[in-house]
């Protein structure tokens, strides 16, 4: 796992702390040796510490006993909340409802604020695994967003936070889930440090720096990723949002195709009058698209009870147990 330099925790620290008014609790996972936790606790913030090594439990908890409730360490892995299984877990895996529980947060509405601040250091290894994981419980609101507009501070590699603000026509960088993402949250860049700024404990001592050839990663970006306040409004629910985020999914799995012929595909005939009505052009290709403009066309769609009509809603709900 990579660990942030003593250098780079203050800048962190700065960065987290946004505002002068009450902050909500900040749980960080994976903090390993607490380089950033104590810079935390020194400027008066109050942290739950999840650590899925047991190695670095000892010292974590050492640091907690001598202070007054400030600190709270738990042995648990943010990548293993809430399992596919019913019953009891074994740790480090563990339920969300659990660790709510444990911290003391209560469940919030949707328009409140924000609960509970999250930060870590994204593994590098199933990057784009994880953060699809984190998409997928944002649209159901489950796991972790059952508790409200979660927010999630991270760190990222640079080529994944440039497909995640990709931008309509870029094809190296513009994907679903670049759309997923911006539909869902307000997305922050607090910082960008440099791949040689982070200690690893990698037995070969190198920094297992991905490789891209076609997006820049000379860096980590430390990302906060905000939930819409308005991601559930007129047609978008988190009972279908799991429709929307197959939707759009496929559309952009042929970003050369046009959005008139997808639209003829399910058979619906009228493609290009829904279309004008939404003020796009009927040769649009799906890559042109906004994610704004995905989200609208998703509603427009709903009213058109296409999904309970053709054998969309069938292959979509096939394709989310897969997922799963």
């Amino acid at each position: 796992r990579f660990i942030a330099c003593p250098q780079l925790a203050s800048t962190v620290q700065r960065c987290l702390q946004d505002g002068a008014g009450p902050q909500p609790v900040l749980l960080e996972f994976a903090p390993g040796p607490g380089i950033l936790t104590r810079t935390l606790l020194n400027a008066g913030v109050r942290v739950v510490a999840l650590e899925s090594n047991s190695a670095f439990i000892p010292n974590l908890q050492s640091l907690e006993n001598s202070l007054d409730g400030q600190l709270k360490v738990l042995y648990g892995d943010f990548f293993r909340l809430d399992p596919l299984r019913t019953g009891m877990v074994k740790p480090p895996a563990m339920f969300s409802s659990e660790l709510f529980e444990t911290i003391g947060v209560a469940a919030a509405p949707w328009s409140a604020d924000v609960p509970l601040k999250i930060f870590g250091i994204l593994p590098q290894s199933k990057e784009r695994n994880r953060l699809w994981r984190l998409l997928f419980a944002l649209y159901d609101c489950s796991s972790i967003y059952r508790y409200g507009r979660v927010e999630l501070n991270i760190f990222i590699s640079e080529k994944e936070y440039k497909v995640l603000t990709g931008k309509p026509g870029d094809v190296r960088a513009y994907k679903a889930f670049s759309v997923l993402w911006q539909v869902g949250c307000e997305i922050q860049l607090l910082h960008m440090e440099p791949w040689s700024s982070f200690l690893t404990n990698m037995k070969n001592g190198g920094l297992g720096i991905p490789k891209s050839m076609w997006l820049p990663n000379e860096h980590l970006c430390l990302v906060r990723l905000t939930p819409r306040k308005n991601l559930f409004t007129r047609g978008l629910k988190p009972t279908n949002a799991s429709l929307f985020v197959f939707m759009v999914k496929q559309y952009l799995a042929k970003p050369k195709a046009r959005l008139t012929d997808r639209l003829n595909s399910w058979s619906f005939g009228d493609g290009d009058k829904l279309l004008r009505a939404l003020e796009i052009p009927k040769d649009a290709q799906t890559r042109s698209l906004y994610p704004e403009d995905y989200k609208r066309l998703f509603e427009a769609l709903q009213n058109s009870n296409i999904f309970n009509e053709t054998w969309f809603h069938d292959e979509a709900m096939e394709a989310i147990r897969n997922v799963n």
